[in-house]
Order: structure tokens, then C-alpha cells, then sequence
């Protein structure tokens, strides 16, 4: 990653020192020698990275220039270059809106480290602003947020099938949004005005839960005090989600599948049955296909089922939408507990493209909700995240005396770049920053894998 840097001071020894020694370290530099030169530069059309500003010159100073940046450009970090011990003006310069300071004076290494820390920050942050604004533009639909090409395709698939009423089978990992993609397909259908009516097939015994589909009549069984019309029937007009349909009982199955088939209900303890018009999404995290071959699921009722199948994938497959999803909730709890919150640390978000999320958005949304609970500053930190995400890092493999597979020098860089782009969630400008190549040649190298 090519850094663009802004360097403002009156010292022009100093400037083209600075000058010099980040040039060698890949750096493009633009250099500034008053504040007003500095506003003006950034407010042209080539955006820079991050800009380093002296706090003490004549004229406007340093905290004067970043204020009018952060309000000028916000998506601009600023580095302040304070004198030794003046922790004043340390702590005015983060007041002013900084990104961080160094006080003067410092390493080479030092300086390259903090900037490109602010440079980092900035292009997430601004990749989070494309994905929030490229979902706002119709990429996320119907309350799924993402603009992946996972995402992407899902939204195809269910506008395609948003005029018909053919019973659609939802399938995916427990927490990857199966009940989001119900309520789209519901939507954007045609029976958008009538009710969406769910019920998790999972969460109660089969009497109550024939009870709640079918309905009931008074006295049909211990408790039940008065009549009570079934969900198929609510759902009338309307969309019926039945989640987890692969832990409904054997017995229960072919009563649900006489009723789907004849379009007919007879509540428990009726000998009338009603005429009710739903049409059915399921759901389910198992392989309900697998369950068919060993006898666990009616082959009848999964065929009736599938007519229209939809693969939510799991959300380390879609990791181009994490810090976007993180961000969104990140936004909506702070807003609840009434906190100001910036996003999150460096290693924070790199801690988010990392981990595999087992248990998908959900797990997303909880680990967020909780970040914001604990933070304390402006910014969402380490130590703010739940303790199963800052537990399990990878640990390195151990050495092998083995030479294990021998292959050709191209495909280890094959497996060493793709590797690389999985690592750090599909961003090609920070891949290419840990290759030591520019983005031109990673492009390169992945259209001739296939990947693009």
C-alpha cells in the first residue's frame, strides 16, 4: 500500500528530511510550509492518507490546522509532532481531533509506525463507508446488510422468486441470517401486506406445537380454557416460516404435510376442518437430505418443501461485510446506551476480519452489543471485546521435520497470496501491503488464479 502523506512545518530542513526517509519507505509526500497551504491541499481532488502536522508555528499552529481538517476532511487522520514533556498540547492535539502525536524527538521507525497506523484506520474506515453506502444504493435488501457478492446473489435469487408462491427451503448455519431471508422473501412478495407469522419448530413439544399450527378447540386437551385459531390460519393471506423444520417429530410431519397439501386445517379436538391460503419458507440448519436417506425426515414433506432452495452461507464466507455489519450494530447499541463511539481500534477491527465467527451474525451482533456495553472511550479497544474473541488466536503450527507436500515454486506463491487475502478479509490494498507489491500486480497475480 502506497501511503499518501501530507506533511506540514515551518522547519524546512526538517520537511525535507522527512521528506526523504518516508520517500524511502514507499511514501508519496506532498509537502506544506503555512496552514492555509496545507487546508487547501487536502481539500483537492487527490485525497491523501493521513496528514503530519507540527503543533507550534507562526501563524495558525497546528491545532488550528487540524481542527479546520477534521471539519474540512473528516476521513483525514492527522498526526500532531509535539515537543518533548508538552503533554498539554498532547492531549489539546486529540482534543483538536488527532489521530494520535509524537513528541518530538523521534525515530525514523517510530514516525512510519503511527502513520501508517492512521493511514490503515482511515482506508477501513472509508471501506466501511463505501459498503454502508453501497448497501443504502440496493446492494443490502429487505433488512439484510452486505455487500458481498454472497449477499449480492441472494438478493437476486429472492427477487427473482418475489412473484411466486412456491414453497421455499432456507438452509444455513445457525445464526446466519435464515429468518432475514424469510422476511425478504415475504417483503418483496406479493403477500408483502398480509402477516408474516414464524414459529420455531424446535423450541416445543409436539402436542404444543401441533396445537400452535393447527389450532385448537376448547376442552381438546388439560388447559385449553378456550379456542385457539392455529398459525396456518393466521398466517392466512399471508407468508408461514417454519423454523428448524428438521427437528419436527416423524409423528407431526405427515399432519403438516396433509395440511400444506390440501390447503385444509382441523384444529385439535375439531371435527371441522378450515380452508386457510399461506405460503410456506422453511428453515433449517441441518442436511435435511442426509435426514431423508437414514429415516429422519419425511421424503414426501421435504420434496413438498423444496421446491425453492436458498444456501445462506456462513459469515466467515461473506467477510467483505463484517466491519460493516460490526459497524451497523456498533452504531445502533451506542445510540441505545446513549454513547459517542468512533468505530473501532486498529486491532480491533483486525480482530474482526480474523476470527471465523462460529456462530455467524448472531455471534456478530451479541460480541458488538457487548464491545459497547464495556467501552469507555471514544473507540471500541481490545480489552473491550468478550473474552472468546481475544482468547482464541491462531496459534502458530508447529514445525514439521517432515517435507510434507512437495510442490512447484508457483503454486506456494499461489497458496501464500490467496492465504494472504483470506487473512485479512478479501482487502486487496492491505494484502498487497503485506506482500510488498502494489495493488496493480496483486490484481494481476489473482486474475490469473481465477480470483478477481
Amino acid at each position: 500500500m502506497t501511503i499518501r502523506a501530507l506533511l506540514l512545518d515551518d522547519d524546512v530542513d526538517l520537511l525535507r528530511f522527512l521528506q526523504a526517509e518516508l520517500t524511502d519507505r514507499g511514501y508519496e509526500v506532498t509537502l506544506a510550509r503555512s496552514g492555509d497551504e496545507a487546508l487547501a491541499l487536502a481539500k483537492r481532488g487527490d485525497p491523501f492518507d493521513v496528514a503530519l502536522l507540527d503543533v507550534r508555528m507562526p501563524g495558525p499552529s497546528g491545532l488550528d490546522v487540524c481542527r479546520a481538517l477534521s471539519s474540512a476532511c473528516p476521513e483525514l487522520p492527522v498526526v500532531l509532532m509535539t515537543g518533548f514533556g508538552d503533554m498539554d498540547a498532547a492531549i489539546a492535539a486529540l482534543r483538536a481531533g488527532a489521530h494520535d502525536f509524537l513528541t518530538k524527538p523521534f525515530e525514523t521507525e517510530a514516525l512510519d509506525v503511527v502513520l501508517r497506523r492512521a493511514a490503515e484506520q482511515s482506508e477501513r474506515q472509508r471501506e466501511v463507508e463505501r459498503l454502508r453506502h453501497s448497501s443504502e444504493d440496493g446492494e443490502g435488501f429487505a433488512g439484510i446488510l452486505g455487500a458481498s457478492a454472497e449477499i449480492r446473489r441472494l438478493s437476486d435469487i429472492v427477487q427473482r422468486i418475489s412473484g411466486s408462491d412456491a414453497s421455499v427451503l432456507v438452509t444455513g448455519e445457525s445464526g446466519s441470517g435464515k429468518e432475514l431471508v424469510a422476511r425478504a422473501i415475504h417483503s418483496l412478495s406479493k403477500r408483502s401486506r398480509g402477516p408474516f407469522v414464524a414459529i420455531n419448530c424446535a423450541a416445543m413439544p409436539d402436542h404444543l406445537l401441533e396445537s400452535e399450527l393447527f389450532g385448537h378447540e376448547r376442552g381438546a386437551f388439560t388447559g385449553a380454557r378456550a379456542a385457539r385459531v392455529g398459525l396456518l390460519r393466521r398466517a392466512h393471506g399471508g407468508t408461514l416460516f417454519l423454523d428448524e423444520i428438521g427437528d419436527m417429530s416423524l409423528a407431526l410431519q405427515p399432519k403438516l404435510l396433509r395440511a400444506l397439501q390440501e390447503k385444509l386445517v382441523r384444529p385439535v379436538g375439531s371435527d371441522h376442518e378450515v380452508s386457510f391460503d399461506v405460503r410456506v419458507v422453511a428453515a433449517t440448519h441441518r442436511n435435511l437430505q442426509q435426514a431423508v436417506r437414514k429415516g429422519d425426515f419425511r421424503a414426501d414433506l421435504f420434496f413438498r418443501l423444496n421446491v425453492i432452495s436458498i444456501s445462506v452461507p456462513p459469515l466467515r464466507e461473506r467477510r467483505d461485510d463484517i466491519l460493516l455489519l460490526a459497524t451497523r450494530f456498533c452504531e445502533e447499541f451506542a445510540q441505545r446506551d446513549h454513547k459517542q463511539l468512533d468505530g473501532f481500534a486498529p486491532d480491533v477491527a483486525k480482530q474482526l476480519l480474523r476470527h471465523d465467527w462460529p456462530g455467524n451474525v448472531r455471534e456478530l451482533r451479541n460480541s458488538i452489543e457487548s464491545a459497547v456495553t464495556m467501552a469507555r472511550g471514544h473507540l471500541i479497544t481490545m480489552d473491550d471485546l468478550p473474552g472468546l474473541l481475544t482468547d482464541q488466536q491462531t496459534e502458530p503450527e508447529e514445525p514439521s521435520d517432515s517435507p510434507g507436500e512437495l510442490l512447484p515454486l508457483s503454486e506456494v506463491e499461489r497458496r501464500h497470496v490467496l492465504a494472504i487475502l483470506d487473512a485479512v478479509g478479501g482487502n486487496k490494498s492491505e494484502a498487497a501491503r503485506i506482500l510488498g507489491v502494489d495493488r496493480k500486480t496483486l490484481q494481476a497475480r489473482l486474475q490469473r488464479y481465477g480470483r478477481t
